[in-house]
């Protein structure tokens, strides 16, 4: 049975992952070009309004910040393993959709506008090595097709996980 992902997208998600595969091949380097993949995904989707990234550290015990779009800077620069919703999505390794952040007790409270949030795991040779964060001022703002497309955003995210500079345990 063939698999119908494809078939199913969205064109705006279909146009995005074309506009961030280009963005990454055409940056200058692998900083840059996370960068502008989350400056894509924030600028191409209403809904999405903030979008970081954070990599998991050379320790494999914190996720740390990495590019990020919004509105304003958040205070989770460093978030341990396990800890709140995207400690959890990178301890488990699975897509965490939350409809309603104020009733999820796991939730690390940022931004007084945030109603809901998506974070799905980035791999890299099996491992989760970082992930995707996006918040969203509406109730239930996410779905599996954001989940699917994100996953896919994921995929070309992997490579981009910073090599030098990672804090390590030393």
């Amino acid at each position: 049975m063939s698999h119908t992902v494809a078939e199913e997208r969205p064109v705006e998600h279909g146009d995005a992952l074309n506009l961030i595969r280009t963005a990454i091949a055409e940056a200058p380097g692998l900083e840059a070009a996370a960068q502008r993949a989350v400056e894509l995904l924030h600028d191409r989707f209403a809904h999405y309004d903030w979008v970081g990234i954070y990599w998991l550290d050379a320790t494999g015990t914190e996720l740390v910040l990495g590019p990020w779009i919004g509105p304003e800077a958040t205070e989770h620069t460093r978030i341990p393993l396990g800890s709140g919703i995207c400690g959890a999505a990178a301890a488990s390794g699975q897509t965490e959709i939350v409809a309603d952040v104020n009733a999820d007790p796991r939730y690390l409270a940022c931004f007084t506008s945030t109603q809901s949030e998506i974070v799905v795991p980035i791999f890299a040779d099996g491992q989760v090595t970082g992930e995707i964060d996006i918040d969203g001022s509406d109730l239930a703002a996410f779905d599996e097709t954001d989940a699917r497309f994100l996953e896919e955003i994921a995929a070309l995210l992997a490579p981009l996980r910073p090599r030098d500079g990672q804090p390590s345990a030393a």
